[in-house]
């Protein structure tokens, strides 16, 4: 069983920087690929970025590439999504989420490969 805390979301204005944090409970973390996704208000869920569970390889939705960047810490069952140059249309709440099948990276943009999930951390951004 793999349990994730998402922190780091909150209030800040348009073309801030901010880094969201999920913290993972549970001997598998290093295992698994992980992921962001994240929805806004009436929106689908939709996928924000992947790395996969070395580190060595990442993903990332095309709206996303450039201003957000997704890295880990296996030592410290951390995985972070660094997002620069917030926009208004960024606001929503991200969640994290882990591979539910260790060593894999297939489709890493497709939520049905993720079987845990965070409670989400609200991120909203003012104009």
């Amino acid at each position: 069983q793999v349990q994730l805390v998402e922190s780091g979301g909150k209030l800040v204005q348009a073309g801030d920087s901010l880094r969201l944090s999920c913290a993972a409970s549970g001997r598998t973390f290093s295992s698994n690929t992980m992921g962001w996704f994240r929805q806004a208000p009436g929106k689908e869920r939709e996928f924000v970025a992947a790395i996969k569970w070395s580190g060595s390889m990442s993903y990332y939705a095309d709206s996303m590439k450039g201003r957000f960047t997704v890295s880990r810490d296996n030592a410290k069952n951390t995985v972070y999504l660094q997002m620069n140059n917030l926009k208004p249309g960024d606001t929503a709440v991200y969640y994290c989420a882990s591979y539910t099948r260790a060593f894999q990276y297939t489709s890493p943009g497709d939520s049905r490969n993720y079987g845990y999930w965070g409670q989400g951390t609200q991120v909203t951004v003012s104009s």
